[in-house]
């Protein structure tokens, strides 16, 4: 065999190898890449995607969607070859897989996770929407959770009303740990409570669920720094003075709140918030409306542009990533609050596109 061709033949072998081996090395990588987009004042998959009952509300044009990111599963691995590939992509991220996927949690305890933090941010959109349009709205303390194998699993339960702690009336969550720890461990505890299908047949009536019952609870000795606790977590609850009912499934995370909240808004207020003009954006929100930052802003810009966005509300701490590379045709409003939100959408739909406070790069 000629040397020249057996040059060839050898190096056609060799780079065929190492093309498997690159397919077959599995990497510690996770992908992120743009996900779906929903318009919060629309339909999704044939349902609304925000229904109000018990409210006068009004149909709005245009768009107000959320965004969400799209990532590999928990349990798949990267080739190397995947990895490079995308590191070379404009449209995906590769970043190191314990980001999204902690070692220390399983990917179910992920998925609960994400799912949970989802239905925080929806109260909060709710409660901050109301907030916004001076509508009143209950708060009280509840069970937020439960600890496994703790004195107070099979006693208390998870979205029971606390009413008092030793016959002292609560009104914050804090007031519940506070009135937990004056005890030693080994004392027992009275809880005045209203059980959790109680409260909520009460609140689908709207109805005062009634008095409370008293349970009793064994402190233990917490790990950490020995105080007296009972193995639940308190938290705050609301009712609301009518429906509101938002319906997405397969999305998990805080980061839609936001959009949510300004769907709230619109549905509630006559007048279109956008003018007919298609706006998209992203953000955590508390009860008090102030936006927080979120991950994947860079996919999730791309995946509203992509979808015909022609305005993003940006968090203002994603701002200084996000305007590194910004999808042509896609104008970055930097917001902080519901109200920056609100003020902008007004001035967009008043056409003064030029008095919006734009996202630059840090």
């Amino acid at each position: 065999m000629p040397r020249r061709t057996a040059t060839m033949l050898t190096s056609t072998l060799l780079l065929i190898a190492v093309l498997c081996a690159a397919v077959l090395i599995r990497v510690p990588y996770a992908e992120m890449s743009p996900g779906p987009t929903v318009n919060t004042l629309g339909e999704h998959n044939g349902e609304p995607v925000l229904s109000i009952e018990g409210r006068r509300t009004y149909e709005p044009s245009g768009n107000l969607n959320m965004t969400t990111v799209r990532v590999t599963g928990a349990d798949y691995r990267m080739n190397l070859v995947e990895a490079v590939y995308g590191w070379l992509a404009d449209d995906s991220a590769v970043v190191p897989h314990e980001i999204l996927y902690p070692d220390d949690k399983s990917a179910e305890e992920v998925r609960e996770q994400n799912a949970e933090e989802f239905t925080q941010s929806l109260e909060s959109a709710k409660v901050a929407a109301l907030r916004e349009l001076g509508i009143e709205v209950g708060e009280r303390v509840v069970v937020a959770s439960v600890v496994r194998g703790g004195p107070a699993q099979g006693r208390l339960h998870a979205g029971d009303v606390i009413r008092a702690v030793d016959g002292e009336p609560v009104e914050r969550p804090d007031d519940v740990a506070r009135l937990v720890t004056e005890h030693e461990p080994g004392e027992d505890v009275v809880f005045t409570v209203v059980p959790a299908k109680r409260a909520e047949e009460a609140e689908k009536k709207g109805e005062e669920p009634g008095e409370g019952r008293d349970v009793t609870v064994r402190t233990t000795a917490a790990d950490d720094d020995g105080r007296a606790v009972v193995g639940i977590q308190a938290g705050p609850d609301h009712t609301f003075p009518f429906e509101i009912d938002i319906r997405l499934a397969d999305v998990g995370g805080p980061s839609a709140g936001l959009m949510f909240a300004l769907g709230i808004v619109d549905k509630l207020t006559e007048g279109d918030l956008t003018g007919g003009a298609f706006v998209a954006g992203t953000g955590t929100i508390d009860g008090e409306g102030e936006v927080g930052p979120i991950g994947g802003i860079g996919m999730k810009t791309i995946a509203a542009r992509d979808k015909g966005a022609e305005y993003f509300l940006t968090p203002e701490a994603n701002c200084g990533t996000a305007a590194r590379d910004v999808p042509e045709g896609l104008t970055l409003v930097k917001v902080g609050t519901l109200d920056d939100a609100l003020e902008a959408l007004e001035r967009i739909r008043g056409g003064e596109t030029g008095a919006l406070p734009r996202c630059a790069a840090g």
